[in-house]
């Protein structure tokens, strides 16, 4: 890979890192407002769960529009870590701005609400949750930032390597798109 290259693919992650961010913070908004309406928060976890999907087909776009068609694994795959490495920063960012200056102890009341509840008092939880809530009550926004970023770099590389392995195209297989074209030329010549 030249280092024009190199440019031209850190850019276009940066680009669809930080459209993958939004998806995120969209995610977590609805998340939290998901806590006292829990059709928010089932669409919150759809768009979680849609966010490797969305990396992939975004991925599909650069090796159409920007690679001719063609795109190895490694290409794939570091575009699809840096992507997730840039929509990590983003995302820690959000995170810590909502922790410092909006949350205000929100979400652990309402996840001390939840180990109060009598089924998880019932099955056993109610200590277990308690010592967790203690844990996250001690953490800063800042470590909760990091460890959302370091959450979402792992998740890169990880997911990385099948959704490289799935929009990857060799040299010699051509798109619809260009058969086409190829034809169109040829019945014009």
């Amino acid at each position: 890979m030249s280092p024009a290259e190199y440019q031209q693919l850190k850019a276009f992650a940066r680009i669809d890192g930080a459209l993958l961010a939004i998806v995120w913070i969209g995610s977590f908004a609805l998340y939290i407002k998901g806590m006292e309406n829990p059709m928010l928060g089932l669409i919150s976890m759809v768009a979680m769960i849609t966010a490797p999907f969305f990396a992939a087909r975004r991925l599909r776009k650069f090796r159409d529009f920007a690679r001719d068609g063609v795109i190895t694994f490694r290409r794939g795959y570091a575009y699809i870590v840096l992507a997730f490495f840039y929509s990590g920063l983003l995302f820690a960012v959000a995170q810590y701005v909502y922790f410092t200056y909006m949350d205000h102890g929100f979400l652990l009341a309402k996840f001390t609400e939840m180990a109060n509840t009598p089924e998880s008092v019932q099955l056993g939880l109610k200590d277990m949750m308690q010592q967790s809530l203690n844990e996250l009550a001690a953490m800063r926004p800042i470590d909760i930032a990091l460890n959302v970023l370091t959450i979402i770099i792992v998740a890169g590389f990880i997911l990385g390597m099948p959704i490289a392995a799935f929009v990857q195209k060799k040299q010699g297989a051509r798109s619809k798109g260009q058969e086409v074209s190829n034809k169109s030329k040829i019945e014009n010549q």
